[in-house]
């Protein structure tokens, strides 16, 4: 627990806080930079779910010797002027989520971000929220659908970081929101709008970032999450189901994942000769290595080596503005009853009979 909190003051007016949070990303697309940050994700427990012992020999003893060098080059592919995709991407979603909610409510909210692995850390977050007055902070996990290796690990970060405060704010965090119709409504809408401009695909391909399949057993429910998401998607879009599929990325280790797997459905219409695919990958609302690389770039030249023609990723949605009004209100649901703030008078007036009963400042 700290030692070292701001004393605490009477009649200080409180702030309400909201911290997004997004997956991370390393410092740099080095191999030195990318070995504290696979360090950290990869020893998160709820990420790699191996007894601890033997997983630890294998990630010191022959994935960290080797993964950050591969990660390295795969990131400098996507690497920015701005740095990070899905850094700066996060960090703009930050300010103009603090704007559009200061349009919409005209309360002084504060707005932060944070990162689950990486920089800036979620106790980081928490930390300087709560010095600069923040007595109630809203956590959204940028993760639309639940999994306990996404959302759940953020829920022990955050936890995890009140535990060290002798004055934690209070706290609300938001689970999921797989088919919130304001997200459903800004998917549609960015898909809709790329087509606008290129025509319609003969397939759409929804790929989501894959698990392993006994998380389904164990009472995940990301798999089901998914699929609502690309049900609702399909019909917000008027598709027939013939017209999309949903699939599963990022397959690692020889365990099963949740299938099918996008890699494979995406040979499969390059083998069959597919004249155009679209793909899309509504669990991501930002842009990363997982959208950039792994999809347009390898799985692109997967679908083109295989014999098919066009093949289109549609960007996330990033700062796309029907999706900021998505996140506004979604926000704004799940602040009700915290929007109401003293005035400075009525603080004022607290303080002074709080000194009258002996209070200390």
């Amino acid at each position: 627990m700290s030692k070292t909190e701001s004393a605490y003051r009477h009649g200080q007016i409180k702030k309400t806080g909201i911290l997004i949070v997004n997956l991370g990303t390393p410092d740099a697309p080095t191999k030195a930079a990318l070995k504290p940050y696979l360090r950290e994700f990869l020893s998160d427990p709820r990420v790699v779910e191996i007894p601890k012992p033997l997983w630890w020999l294998i990630l010191n003893g022959i994935i960290l010797n080797t993964r950050p060098a591969q990660s390295a080059k795969k990131y400098a592919s996507i690497w920015t002027s701005e740095g990070s995709p899905l850094k700066f991407h996060t960090e703009k979603q930050a300010n103009l989520l603090r704007a559009y909610l200061a349009q919409k409510t005209g309360a002084p909210l504060v707005v932060e971000y944070a990162m689950r692995y990486g920089n800036p850390s979620i106790k980081s977050a928490l930390n300087g929220m709560k010095e600069n007055g923040c007595d109630r902070i809203l956590v959204i996990p940028l993760y639309p659908q639940y999994a306990a290796s996404s959302s759940g690990t953020v829920f022990d970060s955050v936890f995890n970081a009140l535990k060290s405060m002798r004055n934690p704010p209070e706290l609300r965090i938001i689970k999921h929101f797989h088919d919130h119709p304001g997200y459903i409504e800004a998917l549609a809408g960015n898909i809709s709008a790329f087509w606008n401009q290129h025509g319609k695909p003969k397939k759409l391909v929804m790929s989501f970032h894959g698990v392993p399949r006994r998380t389904l057993d164990q009472g995940d429910p990301y798999h089901c999450e998914c699929l609502k998401t690309g049900r609702l998607l399909g019909e917000a879009l008027g598709l027939p189901e013939d017209q999309y599929v949903v699939t599963f990325q990022s397959r690692f280790g020889r365990a099963e994942w949740l299938t099918p797997y996008t890699v494979e459905v995406i040979e499969t219409m390059g083998k069959q000769m597919f004249s155009r695919v679209d793909i899309v990958c509504p669990g991501f609302v930002s842009d990363c290595l997982e959208t950039l690389e792994e999809v347009a770039i390898e799985a692109k030249q997967t679908f083109l080596n295989a014999g098919g023609g066009e093949f289109n990723y549609i960007p996330a949605l990033n700062e796309n503005d029907k999706w900021m009004h998505a996140l506004s209100n979604i926000a704004l649901e799940n602040l009700q009853g915290w929007m109401a703030v003293p005035s400075q008078a009525e603080a004022e007036k607290s303080r002074q009979l709080a000194l009258k009963k002996g209070a200390r400042n």
